[in-house]
């Protein structure tokens, strides 16, 4: 009602002056599809856009842009963030505050970006879910075997969903035991040696090869789309907590920091562009930073150096430490 009356008032006004526009009528999914055409030319990650925009317009759905305020948007986030992490839904709030500016500089939105008045929430970076052997078991003694194998693979490689879903055969080097392939988040090439566990995957699935795709859909003989369905079955069956696919990527990662893998490796073999997207693993390391200086502690002898009476001249004594 007050949006009503506002725009019969600006009506009025404008006819007074005889310079009145016309409220623009622009909806969610029509300004959606324009900006999906405008991220292809423009981004490389336009196919997260597509997934994130699904997501606003599931909770929108055919609103005019004038009528989605900062009270519904506010409303988006406190229940967006029932289901996902924060970080989730601050991406998904950037797109929508993106998408608004847009639309103003296409003349499809007049006013404010409701976006702009609405506090993004705070992200923890640093935590992040593992799972611990005894978990792993579990959970792949619950699997469906196509599923285990996936699994399996993602724990030893580290790959993402999208990444294991696109795999494909011309991307495996079989005699180098080593995966070549183009990274599908950030299109970066990547070069992944395979350890027994990854490989010894691959070779099970050579023998039933089908397809270009090296994990397939027993059901449709295709590559996966989603798994999200069969995991939590299974992550049910297992009686754990709440388990992800990415736990997978950040356990790989984690247990290689926990070995003593230095953080520059970790980063290349997870394929990050940013080696500061890669520091959130060097934090959980504890035991191998006790273990690290705990090594100086272990030396057999110490070197003091002492200064004699003139102060240009030192004494080096060395004694040997009693354990």
């Amino acid at each position: 009602m007050k949006w009503r009356m506002f725009q019969a008032r600006a009506w009025l006004l404008g006819r007074q002056r005889g310079v009145f526009v016309k409220p623009v009528s622009t909806t969610l999914p029509e300004l959606g599809e324009r900006y999906i055409e405008y991220a292809k030319l423009h981004k490389r990650s336009w196919k997260r856009d597509v997934q994130m925009l699904g997501h606003l317009q599931e909770f929108f759905g055919p609103s005019k842009l004038r009528d989605i305020t900062a009270q519904r948007v506010e409303e988006y986030q406190r229940q967006r963030v029932r289901k996902v992490a924060p970080a989730t839904s601050n991406r998904e709030m950037a797109l929508l505050k993106h998408m608004f500016n847009m639309a103003e500089r296409w003349g499809h939105h007049q006013g404010a970006n409701p976006v702009r008045l609405v506090r993004f929430l705070p992200e923890n970076n640093l935590r992040f879910d593992t799972l611990s052997q005894e978990q792993e078991q579990r959970l792949l003694l619950a699997s469906p075997p196509y599923l285990r194998d996936m699994i399996q693979f993602a724990i030893n490689t580290g790959l993402r969903t999208s990444d294991i879903f696109n795999l494909e055969w011309t991307e495996v080097d079989i005699e180098q035991k080593r995966l070549k392939k183009i990274v599908k988040k950030n299109e970066k090439p990547l070069s992944l040696p395979l350890n027994d566990a990854a490989f010894g995957i691959i070779e099970a699935r050579q023998g039933t090869r089908h397809g270009p795709y090296v994990f397939y859909s027993p059901m449709t003989g295709d590559k996966f789309k989603d798994v999200k369905g069969a995991l939590a079955a299974a992550v049910r069956r297992a009686g754990l907590g709440k388990v992800t696919w990415h736990m997978f990527r950040h356990t790989f990662a984690s247990r290689l920091t926990r070995d003593g893998v230095d953080i520059v490796t970790v980063k290349e073999l997870l394929g990050h562009s940013n080696i500061s997207t890669t520091m959130r693993y060097a934090h959980s390391n504890d035991d191998a930073k006790r273990r690290a200086v705990q090594r100086l502690g272990n030396s057999d002898k110490v070197v003091a150096i002492v200064p004699r009476k003139a102060k240009s001249q030192y004494n080096v004594v060395t004694s040997t430490l009693t354990r």
